[in-house]
């Protein structure tokens, strides 16, 4: 071995430790992101159906409560679909349903702490002639 191979012996190690050491937090990061957004996306989903559900002539809101839960639970566990509720509602002068999910996203993996997260689905109700 020349006397510059010898000094670089070994700075391999070194190198992939030092590019670990940065990719790593990047992927977990990228993941968890993922992850909120998984969750923000299928509750506004859940929601929205939920206030279709609870829309039509005769339904109620709590029809579109129970099928909001029944989405959440099908999709992300069942923690999530604890705090759900409907109600009828006027906006812009015109009868609707809103269903409100309420719930807690990990901020910082699976089992970190959690931040708040609340997401609404409207329908315009139906109303007899």
């Amino acid at each position: 071995m020349a006397g510059s191979e010898r000094a670089e012996a070994g700075s391999a190690v070194v190198d992939f430790v030092l590019v670990t050491l940065l990719l790593v937090p990047l992927v977990l990061g990228i993941a968890q992101v993922g992850l909120v957004l998984h969750v923000r996306n299928t509750a506004t989903a859940a929601a929205a159906e939920g206030a279709r559900a609870a829309a039509p002539l005769g339904s109620t809101p709590e029809i579109g409560a129970e099928r909001t839960r029944q989405m959440i639970r099908a999709t992300l566990a069942d923690r999530y679909a604890d705090d759900v509720t409907a109600s009828t509602t006027v906006r812009s002068g015109i009868p609707a349903t809103e269903v409100v999910v309420r719930t807690r996203v990990p901020a910082l993996g699976l089992f970190g702490p959690t931040v708040p997260l609340t997401v609404r689905g409207h329908a315009v109700r139906e109303v007899a002639p």
